[in-house]
């Protein structure tokens, strides 16, 4: 690549330049709480709780509660519906009528990863291994001999849940997937590079010390026995368990400057983290419109089943809420939904230099730019995508300018190379305006991603001026 070709097209300058010393101090508060919550929450579950015990910390009250007790809510009400462990939904009632619309903020908390099968264990060659199926879009090759954590939980028939997390300690063990030597890599070499490393070959590597000597899989009697020994777990009880590899450690501050965050998970838990504390910041307040906060699994494969945005949750809780706030009927909740204002917080492509020919430079996100609005996603002719209105577009200017809030607008790459898409579509079935906003992300969807903490905050800027302005 030219000297030429490295330099950027954009002149907007670095936000950071515009930052006092007191904007600089909030922003690291944030940044490192940010950091901390992604180390701990790396499944949906664990982000469910955490979102949960941070709610319930300010007020929130559980709504299956409110319901039972047969209990009113009214203006500065504040209560959330948990779905399945998996999601979360957060409401914040306003001084006018839920027919009005509700400002909602929405983001997904699960994030690629390697998923244990049914029947995972088994040993060859005096080496044990888990059998995986990965989840989401991955370049398989990227997750070959990283050190790798076990997150997920493990149900019994009788009900009891044991809730699973290997490898986050210092004193624990880690897993591997393995990887052919480069001395006897020729044909592996030539493949392209959606198989250099097949999916069924995303094997976990657990256990090596045979229990008895001369036994047949004596290995993996070694390691059941120690699953059994330390955590309870048998066998067969992998039948009832959601168990997940991710990238073990902590988020770290990435550049010497420290400028950036490095972590796994951060699409799309950047944003729904700074979407929940932009909820949790108005918990003291009565705000003008009923406040939302939706945080979906299954966004990285097709927002399917019981507990992604295309099921009935968000409907359901909707309609609970409407009904304990005495204004609930079907025309309602379809006036209060088609009136709603949604940001669909996921994350974006950030412009990286290195591979500049994938960028369409007038028309991509930059780290350190601020927060990222893209008015339309989808692949090739827009297929897939929700297409926001301009008019909404004008609104949404007029709140970031007035609240001084730093954004540019991308597009995900070049037209012809591919595209993505978020949860937006969704919920603009309901007639709603949506928008989907966030963060710029380098190596998206890549074990350890990379984001500039001064998008962070800015993007939490964002997500405050909505919900007060919208």
């Amino acid at each position: 690549m030219s000297d030429e070709e490295k330099k950027s097209t954009d002149k907007t300058p670095s936000v950071w330049s515009t930052y006092t010393d007191e904007d600089k101090a909030q922003l690291n508060k944030l940044a490192d709480d940010y950091r901390n919550f992604i180390s701990r929450c790396k499944t949906e579950r664990e982000s469910v709780v955490e979102a949960v015990r941070l709610a319930e910390a300010v007020g929130y009250k559980n709504l299956a509660d409110v319901v039972k007790n047969g209990e009113k809510l009214s203006p500065g009400a504040k209560v959330y519906a948990v779905n399945m462990k998996k999601a979360l939904v957060m409401y914040h009632i306003g001084e006018a009528p839920i027919t009005n619309g509700m400002n909602i903020l929405g983001a997904h908390i699960d994030t690629c990863r390697l998923d244990l099968k049914q029947n995972p264990l088994y040993e060859d060659s005096d080496l044990a291994y888990l059998d995986t199926h990965y989840y989401g879009g991955i370049k398989k090759y990227q997750w070959v001999t990283i050190p790798l954590a076990m997150h997920g939980s493990v149900v019994k028939p009788d009900g009891t849940v044991l809730d699973v997390c290997i490898g986050e300690d210092e004193g624990d063990p880690v897993f591997c997937v393995t990887d052919l030597l480069i001395h006897l890599a020729q044909e592996q070499m030539k493949k392209d590079g959606a198989k250099v490393v097949e999916g069924e070959n995303l094997d976990i590597l657990i256990g090596n010390y045979p229990l008895k000597k001369g036994e047949k899989e004596s290995v993996k009697e070694g390691v059941l026995a120690l699953l059994k020994e330390k955590y309870d777990i048998e066998e067969k009880d992998f039948l009832s368990a959601e168990l997940a590899l991710v990238p073990a450690g902590k988020a770290r501050d990435l550049g010497i400057d420290r400028s950036m965050i490095l972590g796994y998970g951060q699409d799309d838990r950047v944003c729904a983290y700074t979407s929940l504390v932009a909820m949790l910041d108005e918990a003291n307040t009565t705000p003008k419109k009923t406040l939302c906060c939706l945080l979906v699994d299954k966004e990285e494969i097709g927002s399917v089943g019981a507990t992604g945005m295309r099921s009935q949750f968000f409907e359901n809780q909707t309609a609970e809420v409407m009904n304990a706030a005495g204004c609930y009927s079907e025309l309602n909740l379809r006036r209060a939904l088609a009136a709603s204002k949604m940001l669909s917080s996921d994350v974006s492509s950030a412009y990286d230099a290195l591979y500049a020919s994938s960028f369409d430079k007038k028309n991509v996100a930059y780290l350190g730019k601020g927060m990222v609005f893209n008015k339309f996603t989808g692949s090739r002719g827009k297929s897939g995508s929700s297409d926001a209105n301009a008019e909404f577009l004008g609104e949404i200017r007029r709140i970031m300018d007035a609240n001084n809030v730093h954004f540019q607008l991308s597009e995900l790459g070049k037209v012809d190379l591919g595209g993505g898409g978020t949860i937006a579509y969704i919920m603009a079935l309901y007639g709603m305006d949506v928008i989907d906003s966030g963060v710029a992300v380098l190596s998206m969807h890549a074990p350890w991603e990379a984001t500039s903490k001064i998008d962070i905050y800015e993007t939490k800027k964002g997500y405050t001026a909505f919900l007060r302005e919208m």
